[in-house]
This record gives C-alpha cells, sequence and structure tokens, in this order.
C-alpha cells in the first residue's frame, strides 16, 4: 500500500472506457484489431468531455488504439501521452470472437479463468497495468487513462492491491467514467462504471 503523497491534493487515477465500436457493441473481444468508433461512441466521448472539463490533471495516458485515442480527442485531451501499457488484454487466437463462439469448443470459457492461445495471460496484463499505477502514485495528484474494458478492469484491480483475475468483479461500459483514490492510506473505487 502506498500512501498518498499529498493529503492537500489526493491522488486519483480516472478511468475512461473507449466508446461505443461496432465489435463493442457486438461483445466481440477486440484488443489489436483497430476499429473507429460508431457515430454514437463519438457523441459519448464527446459528452465525457464535459464532465472532465475543469479538473486538472497531472498526468493523461491513452492506449495507442484508435478507439481509445479519439475518444480522448473528443473528450478534450488531445495531447494524451501514448503508451503501449494501456494497450488491451492480447486475446491471441479469440481476436474478434464473442464469448459464447469460444464456448462452443471451450465450455465456461471466461478471460479471466481460461487461457486465449497465442494471447496474454492475466499476470501478463497486470505486468504492464503495474507499470501504470506505480507511475500515478509516484506523480501524485489527479491521473487520466484513457483504455479498454478488460485493461482498465484488471488495472482497478492492481491499484486495490488484487490479483489480476478479480477484475472480473467490475463491469465496465463503453464510454463510462470510474475513479480510482484513497480512503485515507488505503487504495479504494470512489467511482465506477459512472
Amino acid at each position: 500500500m502506498t500512501a498518498e503523497p499529498d493529503p492537500a491534493e489526493p491522488t486519483e487515477l480516472w478511468l475512461v472506457r473507449h466508446g461505443a465500436t461496432e465489435w463493442s457493441s457486438a461483445g466481440r473481444h477486440t484488443s489489436v484489431t483497430d476499429l473507429p468508433l460508431l457515430p454514437d461512441g463519438e457523441e459519448t466521448a464527446v459528452a465525457l468531455g464535459s464532465r472532465l472539463a475543469g479538473v486538472d490533471f497531472r498526468l493523461v495516458l491513452t492506449s495507442p488504439r484508435r478507439r481509445a485515442r479519439h475518444t480522448a480527442e473528443l473528450a478534450g485531451f488531445s495531447d494524451a501521452e501514448v503508451t503501449d501499457d494501456l494497450v488491451e488484454w492480447g486475446y491471441g487466437d479469440y481476436e474478434g470472437l464473442t464469448t459464447l463462439q469460444i464456448r462452443e469448443s471451450v465450455p465456461g470459457w471466461t478471460i479471466w479463468s481460461h487461457p486465449s492461445p497465442n494471447g496474454e495471460t492475466g499476470a501478463d496484463v497486470a505486468a504492464r497495468l503495474d507499470r501504470v499505477v506505480a507511475r500515478v502514485r509516484a506523480t501524485g495528484g489527479r491521473a487520466l487513462a484513457f483504455a479498454h474494458g478488460h485493461s482498465l478492469r484488471v488495472l482497478a484491480a492492481r491499484w486495490l492491491g488484487l490479483p489480476p483475475e478479480d477484475g472480473r468483479l467490475l463491469r465496465l461500459d463503453t464510454a463510462t467514467l470510474s475513479v480510482l483514490g484513497y480512503e485515507r492510506e488505503t487504495p479504494v473505487v470512489l467511482r465506477w462504471n459512472a
């Protein structure tokens, strides 16, 4: 556990999941496929901008994927720093498939409990996101990250000191805002999936 660097300016990590894409709307696992936002995904990204306006962020990060970067731009953060650490969980051979399609050959499959052939493990994803957590805590103040459903769920679990698979407990919809922070010295979820 890491104590807040400055109680007068709390350390918080604000998370934005990108707006809707064709595949996210259809429940298809999307990692490396670089899809654009749908028109309604663009509208919700613009609306997020009004919710983020006036908040002072010391650090603004984004995944390099077009859907995350465009969400950041539409929300008013075109200068967000691109980092590969925020890319979505690598689904490997399951890229583009739905959970139901995968379960036809692997009953009971979830990203949290089963491997993805030629994809990342939960430990792989956690290692990347631990670097984000460390950087935010070292910087102090408020940070903002634009990324993806599974990666942000793992990021929240790691913020809380939990194993990556506990991200399964945190549903996260597209174009939502979540905030991680502290209650005294304990890392907590301040707001989720709003």
